[in-house]
């Protein structure tokens, strides 16, 4: 497997250092707007099989060029949702199956946001799974964490725990904090002000999907190892879009503990309008707010050193277990910043991100998992992605009663 990484911030970096201890590819070529960053992020493994390149992400002839230069059969996306619709039909164009851990952009409906979904996440994607098909070629889209690894837990759930599905229930959470920051968060601010002042999406089985507004149906859901209570709310996400079209379930969400005020910083950028993406003119300059709001933060992949706690992504599951008893479970992955930092000189968050996609792409060199067209993780067994998680030193773990 030769394999083209777009994108070498903080979840590129940390994947190329996941993946630099494995021997399932050949080589891996990092490429990123940025010469300098996918520089750093090849010499910080000191492995042959990398090399580094610049490359524009939103330049499909280039990236097209770049692929047919190295031979490589495989396109990793690592960068933000903006550019996740180049890349797919550049790696559709150039023959090379695609992976990514977020997907196109959605929209709201004009004129009822807040009731039904305009264009949603993945949908353009999916509109071309027929060509992907036809072409014999994979695109193995959201293999992330979130959407990623609770697709997977959703599709072990529903293979080995449960006759029937009541509810899948994305539920993230953390107790991470940063040192010497009032507000820093461990993600992509871009991506998280898209996701969270979008409409949440929900699914359910006699409704199909339908939205609410941003920061609904507040619960407090109790974290694993140590983490505790965190009050959720509903955020758009990826999962609510995959997991009903391989798995049944009367209803699918999503909830993320976001924290008042986090919640409270968000809703000010959409008033004072610094969550658009639309240019201003200031002075000669014309400049996206968000990207702004993003220049004014310090880079989530530098904050490790200051990060303390752990983050936690999961999914819970209710229904009918195979005893034909009611059942709950909560399916969870936790990692501790101490450990990522220590282990591999990444924050939990990106590199709990990272470790997913290197998994799945030693599954399909080995031939364990195989697929044409448009997949979600959840089109294929859990079982060894799983096992191969914890072959990995990263177990995910599983509470009784949700």
């Amino acid at each position: 497997m030769r394999i083209l990484l777009v994108g070498a911030g903080g979840v590129g970096g940390a994947i190329t250092r996941i993946a630099a201890r494995r021997p399932f590819f050949e080589a891996m070529v990092v490429a990123d707007y940025d010469a300098a960053r996918a520089q750093k992020a090849v010499a910080t493994v000191g492995d042959a099989r990398f090399t580094a390149a610049r490359v524009d992400a939103s330049d499909e002839a280039a990236v097209g060029a770049l692929l047919a230069e190295h031979r490589c059969d495989v396109l990793l996306n690592a960068t933000d949702p903006r550019f996740v619709m180049p890349l797919f039909r550049a790696a559709l164009a150039g023959g090379a199956s695609y992976l990514d851990m977020a997907m196109s952009l959605s929209r709201p409906h004009p004129e009822r946001p807040y009731e039904l979904p305009g264009v949603k996440l993945g949908d353009e994607q999916f509109a071309l799974a027929g060509e992907w098909e036809a072409r014999g070629r994979l695109a193995l889209v959201g293999i992330g964490v979130e959407p990623g690894l609770s697709d997977v837990f959703a599709r072990y759930a529903a293979d080995h725990l449960f006759a029937s599905i009541e509810e899948l229930g994305v539920r993230d959470g953390a107790d991470l904090s940063v040192r010497g920051y009032d507000f820093a968060p461990s993600f992509s601010i871009w991506t998280t002000i898209e996701e969270c002042l979008n409409p949440p999406v929900v699914w359910e089985a006699d409704r199909g999907w339908f939205t609410t507004a941003p920061f609904s149906e507040p619960e407090v859901f109790d974290f694993p190892e140590g983490i505790g209570p965190v009050e959720c709310v509903n955020v758009e996400h990826e999962e609510v879009l995959l997991m009903p079209r391989w798995v049944d379930a009367r209803r699918v969400t999503f909830k993320y503990g976001l924290g008042q005020e986090f919640i409270d910083v968000l809703k000010t950028l959409h008033k004072l309008g610094l969550d658009s993406t639309t240019p201003v003119r200031v002075g000669g300059v014309e400049v996206s707010p968000r990207d702004v709001v993003a220049a004014c933060l310090p880079d989530p992949a530098g904050l490790g050193e200051l990060m303390e706690g752990k983050t936690c992504a999961g999914l819970w599951v209710r229904g009918t277990g195979r005893d034909g008893q009611p059942r709950e479970v909560y399916l969870y992955h936790v990692v501790d910043n101490a450990w990522s930092m220590g282990e591999y000189g990444a924050q939990a968050v990106v590199w709990q991100t990272a470790i997913n996609p290197v998994v799945a792409l030693e599954l399909l060199a080995t031939g364990v998992w195989q697929g044409s067209g448009v997949l979600g993780p959840e089109a294929f067994d859990a079982v060894p992605f799983l096992d191969l998680l914890t072959a990995y030193g990263s177990p995910w773990g599983m509470r009784e009663g949700g």
